[in-house]
């Protein structure tokens, strides 16, 4: 979505049709297309990054770790 014009294939639509929904489809093609709108945005007008994030990262959680624990009594 990110390149111009913008060309996104029935095969990746239907990658992504196997692990999302239409609606989260949706939601996620309206975020990319958001970010790409700032990004543009942004370097039209010069702005540049304030380091706020220099070097941070999100984090994903390790996989098993969403496993509910049995409380004690």
């Amino acid at each position: 979505m990110t390149q111009t014009p913008v060309e996104v294939s029935e095969a990746l639509f239907a990658k992504l049709r196997e692990k999302f929904t239409d609606a989260q489809l949706v939601e996620l093609t309206a975020t990319l297309a958001w970010e790409n709108y700032r990004a543009r945005f942004d370097h039209a007008l010069g702005v540049e990054a304030e380091g706020f994030a220099k070097g941070s990262y999100c984090a994903m959680p390790a996989r098993g770790a969403s496993k509910s624990r049995s409380a004690a009594p």
